[in-house]
């Protein structure tokens, strides 16, 4: 198991969760656009959101392969099968309580269950498992993270110990 092999697996895991959600929104099976949403919470602009939610997506790739990786080196095991599983408990976990529960909390420009009837935000809030986004949202995402996570698994696996 290698870092560099992790640390590729971030990217072309990445490109491939990225792109599976793209696809999955362009034919109308969900409305999520992790990379938008992101890139809202650092500014109101919206063709620079675009911009900066990609860059931070893919830090956020990286450091979820790194985390990955940690997981591996601590268990002594790696491989797809087992980045599938993390990656299939990642997009649970991103849409119950990362994307639902924390960023509701801390994105200036997204709505909340406990937002204030005055407030005007920018985005819906997310709901349980991201269903406001689509009734399709929740499978095409922990679909796309369980391909995220096989790809992760796969490179780390490459080369030695």
């Amino acid at each position: 198991m290698t870092l560099s092999g992790a640390l590729a697996g971030g990217l072309v895991g990445t490109l491939v969760l990225t792109t599976m959600l793209r696809t999955a929104s362009e034919l109308k099976l969900t409305r999520i656009d992790l990379p938008f949403l992101l890139g809202t919470a650092v500014t109101s602009d919206r063709r620079r959101a675009k911009a900066l939610g990609y860059l931070l997506h893919f830090g956020f790739g990286f450091l979820f392969a790194l985390g990955y990786y940690a997981v591996f080196r601590a268990i002594d095991a790696d491989g797809w099968a087992l980045g599938a599983a993390f990656g299939g408990l990642h997009g649970v976990f991103s849409g119950t309580a990362l994307v639902n529960v924390l960023l509701p909390v801390a994105h200036p420009r997204m709505g909340a269950s406990f937002s204030a009837a005055d407030s005007a935000p920018l985005l819906e809030a997310p709901g349980f498992l991201m269903l406001n986004y689509g009734r399709a949202t929740p499978i095409v995402t922990v679909l796309a993270h369980i391909a995220y996570g096989a790809i992760v698994g796969g490179f780390a696996s490459w080369g030695p110990s």
